[in-house]
């Protein structure tokens, strides 16, 4: 049987066992925010002084509609912000990134920026110019007008940035089959063949429009680099880079998206790596033909049939 002084031993000892299991979580948890800290500004050091360090001050208010079961849709606008005459600029790069958090989907549609659109109180225009005109809400707004689909958040991303992301997230570079010697209006020369990318070169291959596709071949490689910077994104050893790649992109992206939404969205990519990323691109095949007009040579679109084609994509109906 075991005496009252063995039992106040073993409690003592099981006391002890708890708060010294405790104490090693309080040192590894402040560990590693030290850790995440130091990463981030050793991130923010290396990215300089970029166009969105604040966020915030360069747009107005975003009306995006709150998230509905689970679906989260957010702008992605491409941008040079070296802007002479200290404007937005012509967005040169829209997308439409659409996470269900339900069904763990991720989807991705293109907008081609030569859409010939109504803009909302400027009449018919180029879509990209609804950047310049008004930022990321003229962009919303102007989206929804036409296609009858709106948006949550956005998130305007300076090309200047791009190099180090890439570089950071895929040291060994971004493997790419080149179909045809690209150089103009690029900087550089990209030869044609299976490549693998550094950050600048990856930058030139998904900005490239000189070719027979024109935009849409540009937009298909963007779409192309995109996925595979999502599957270095959640690969196990970029997790511990996480810090570091916030510190890294943080001044040369715009973004009313709480670091809540974005952990949550991080979180079941982490958990749910098995599906890849559905593509579209607006206009769709065999509704447009090219128009000349006021503003210059544009895609003159069925809106209706458009608008239809992108509800179905982003509801998963046929």
């Amino acid at each position: 049987m075991i005496s009252r002084k063995e039992r106040e031993r073993s409690k003592r000892k099981g006391k002890g066992f708890k708060r010294f299991f405790l104490l090693l979580i309080l040192i590894v948890v402040a560990g590693a925010v030290i850790f995440g800290f130091m990463e981030y500004r050793k991130g923010l050091k290396e990215a300089g002084d970029g166009s969105y360090k604040n966020d915030g001050e360069q747009f107005g208010e975003f009306d995006g509609e709150t998230p509905k079961s689970g679906e989260i849709k957010i702008l992605m606008i491409g941008n040079d912000a070296r802007q002479k005459d200290g404007g937005h600029g012509r967005s040169d790069t829209m997308m439409i990134g659409y996470y269900n958090q339900k069904t763990n989907e991720t989807k991705l549609v293109s907008l081609m920026r030569d859409l010939y659109v109504d803009i909302p109180g400027h009449g018919k225009q180029k879509l990209n110019a609804a950047f310049s005109i008004g930022g990321p809400e003229l962009v919303r707004q102007t989206i929804k007008e036409n296609f009858g689909v709106d948006i949550n958040y956005y998130a305007v991303v300076d090309f200047a940035g791009f190099p180090k992301l890439i570089d950071l997230l895929a040291p060994e570079g971004i493997k790419v089959n080149i179909p045809e010697t690209m150089s103009y209006g690029i900087g550089m020369t990209l030869h044609p063949g299976e490549q693998t990318l550094n950050g600048k070169e990856t930058l030139a291959y998904v900005r490239f429009r000189h070719d027979a596709q024109s935009d849409f071949g540009r937009v298909k490689r963007q779409q192309e680099v995109l996925e595979k910077v999502k599957e270095q994104a959640l690969r196990a050893q970029t997790i511990v880079k996480l810090p570091k790649l916030l510190g890294l992109t943080d001044p040369y992206v715009d973004t009313n998206i709480s670091n809540g939404t974005l952990f949550s969205i991080g979180k079941g990519m982490l958990l749910h790596n098995s599906k890849g990323v559905e593509t579209m691109s607006l206009p769709v095949a065999g509704s447009y033909s090219d128009l000349r007009t006021d503003v210059g040579l544009v895609l003159n679109a069925d809106i209706q049939q458009n608008s239809q084609a992108l509800q179905q994509f982003l509801s998963g109906s046929k």
